[in-house]
């Protein structure tokens, strides 16, 4: 099923999550994941008090049913050369509803990008960028929002810091 729920515009089409009833065992699990994500089975089952077998089948039905999306590193961008952020917000212009898929896509591949938000309220996405330069900011915006015809308006905030939530480190 395709969502459909902004203004009748045909969103990206996602399958349909089956809902897993996480108990206070996953939520354990999930907390520990998410202090270190590279914890041993082993380790991860003697914190949460449970078999190690026991634990393995709990983390892959985790991640089979959508709750754990994935490992990840932290990679710090300043250490890649890209010592300025930015959040950058992005309102498709009125004839391009149809081709907010396209646009995500688009966004997806370019390697400036971090992250792609589809946001509520006057903006239709927030893109998380990372860059070398206020030159290399300037040159993303122009070369890939400010020409596209399906941008209608952009907004940039830099990032002068990120602190990460507790639990989240």
């Amino acid at each position: 099923m395709e969502d459909r729920s902004r203004n009748g515009a045909e969103g990206p089409v996602r399958p349909k999550k089956l809902h897993r009833v996480v108990d206070p065992v996953d939520r354990a699990i999930l907390h520990v994941l998410s202090e270190d994500a590279r914890i041993t089975n082993a380790a991860l089952a003697q914190q949460v008090g449970i078999a190690a077998s026991t634990c393995l089948l709990r983390v892959r039905a985790l991640r089979e049913s959508g709750v754990i999306r994935g490992f990840h590193a932290d990679v710090d961008p300043a250490a890649l050369g890209l010592d300025l952020q930015a959040m950058i917000a992005v309102k498709l212009a009125a004839h391009a509803r149809g081709s907010m898929g396209p646009f995500v896509a688009r966004m997806r591949r370019q390697p400036e990008v971090l992250d792609v938000y589809f946001v509520a309220g006057a903006d239709d996405y927030l893109l998380h960028v990372a860059v070398e330069s206020t030159e290399a900011l300037r040159d993303f915006v122009a070369e890939h929002l400010s020409r596209d015809p399906d941008v209608g308006l952009t907004e940039t905030s830099l990032i002068f810091e990120h602190t990460r939530a507790a639990g989240r480190s």
